[in-house]
């Protein structure tokens, strides 16, 4: 019996080892089938054409999509007071049509290659991209250089949109964090082109004409102001040859030298207020802030740890009080909101850091003046940025913000967008490796001393919005900026 099981296991034993020898003479060396190669250190390259238009890529060989955008130096701040609007405006009539397409065309070939086309307007760009299958990136550049360069602006077009554009404005009027912020934008840079909103004021939606489109692409969209940019499967050299196709005609500067020039002056970021009590409101929605850093600073990061030590917290998310921020351990113990956030808002030559602080009305927090507790203690907590702060809740902030920023790199679009900001705003990307590298540097010493420069003593702007009447005077709030730790 024992040399039948002996024999048994011994066959078993051989069958096995002939198994494994002929996976191995088919796979040498052996592989994972279903598993995607993944590339690390991957490198941007560049390229720029002989009209100053500028082609930056990020290869992954193993991508089967790509995506493939054009990013635009210009945005609402490139508008006047009259125009505001404009840049929004073109980005909703750009799928309207052009001189070689009609929109129903338009439609079908995107559809047809199952790609995805989309775009957006911000304060200082104004972005057009694809992503598609590597095989159909030279229709989608096509199509993307057709819509820059070729859109018809039909009046119909524009009358039909004008309608869509105040409904979506009708619809961000709801949302209390933009508004805030708009407002707080509007204060800070109160008279200057970083003041105005995106979407612009409504008599303006109600009259922009196509003269004044035409006006806008002629004096933005220009070669020195734009960048191709590719992530995925597409090669540097195959963009490369697609843009002197496609691109190399856009004139290489504006006509309109003097208009392009008061785009670039710096803000003057202004100390004041801008306060819409509404007692019908459910809650108090307040944001504070000083001059921040630009995308080129060389405190950039620094602010961002910063922002990071003041931590964001939100009592409807189910978050522990006992989170890393000491300011979030203080208000939820306190019961002074049912959130805050922070922020480090970086434009090309200015910023704004900013606690936003959306004040909730729980039934233990019907006293009014807790808007003014939460102000203050929040500027304290500012206060102590500039004198104390602790190694631990460095390192926490910097490991927090180093996730954040690589787990926002998280698909082709994603890198994408990563480039094409830095690449049109600075002229330079960053990568995640040099990131990680000089985020891993910053110590407590630099983060005091950077709150000392940027906090401690600034002047403010203020934003508030709702049940704000416990929110003091503002020079209150502006002495609170020097207030010394007891």
């Amino acid at each position: 019996m024992a040399s039948r099981r002996l024999a048994l296991n011994l066959q078993t034993s051989l069958r096995s080892r002939a198994a494994i020898n002929a996976v191995k003479a088919r796979q040498s060396p052996l592989t994972r089938g279903l598993a995607t190669p993944v590339s690390h250190g991957a490198t941007t390259e560049s390229t720029t054409l002989s009209n100053g238009f500028t082609i930056a890529t990020e290869h992954s060989p193993w991508a089967q999509t790509s995506t493939v955008g054009v990013w635009i130096d210009a945005g609402s701040r490139a508008e006047t007071d009259k125009t505001n609007g404009t840049a929004h405006f073109l980005e909703h009539l750009a799928f309207k049509g052009t001189q070689k397409r009609t929109q129903q065309q338009l439609e079908l070939e995107i559809e047809n290659m199952g790609g995805h086309l989309n775009a957006y307007t911000s304060r200082e760009n104004t972005v057009y991209y694809a992503k598609s299958f590597n095989s159909d990136v030279p229709a989608a550049v096509d199509i993307l250089s057709d819509i820059l360069q070729n859109s018809k602006l039909e009046p119909q077009a524009i009358e039909r949109e004008r309608d869509v554009i105040l409904r979506e404005q009708e619809e961000v009027d709801k949302q209390l964090e933009e508004v805030v912020f708009d407002h707080l934008h509007a204060t800070a840079f109160q008279g200057q082109p970083l003041g105005r909103t995106i979407l612009g004021p409504k008599e303006n939606i109600e009259t922009i004409q196509r003269a004044d489109l035409e006006n806008y692409i002629k004096t933005n969209y220009t070669a020195n102001r734009m960048v191709l940019v590719g992530a995925g499967g597409v090669p540097h050299q195959q963009l490369v040859d697609l843009a002197e196709k496609y691109f190399s005609g856009i004139p290489a500067e504006s006509p309109n030298y003097s208009a392009t020039s008061a785009q670039k002056a710096k803000p003057d970021f202004v100390g004041s207020e801008v306060r819409i009590r509404d007692d019908t409101m459910p809650t108090a929605n307040i944001a504070i802030a000083v001059e921040g850093v630009s995308w080129n600073d060389e405190d950039y990061f620094t602010a961002l740890v910063t922002q990071a030590i003041v931590g964001n917290w939100d009592r409807a998310m189910g978050n522990s009080p006992y989170l890393g921020s000491k300011l979030s351990t203080f208000v939820s113990q306190n019961n002074l909101a049912n959130s805050f956030m922070s922020f480090s808002t970086s434009y090309s030559d200015t910023g704004m850091l900013t606690p936003y602080q959306p004040l909730g009305h729980l039934p233990r927090i019907l006293d009014p003046t807790r808007v003014d507790d939460l102000v203050h203690f929040t500027l304290r907590e500012w206060s102590r940025l500039s004198l104390s702060v602790t190694a631990a809740e460095t390192e926490r902030a910097k490991a927090q913000l180093k996730a954040s920023i690589l787990l926002s790199l998280d698909g082709t679009t994603a890198v994408a967008e990563d480039i094409g900001r830095q690449i049109v705003t600075t002229g330079r990307r960053l990568g995640p490796e040099e990131v990680e590298r000089v985020v891993g540097a910053i110590t407590e010493k630099d983060v005091m001393d950077f709150a000392k420069r940027k906090l401690w003593d600034r002047d403010v702007a203020i934003s508030a919005v709702g049940q704000i009447e416990g929110l003091l005077d503002y020079n209150r709030v502006r002495g609170d900026m020097s207030r010394m730790l007891s």
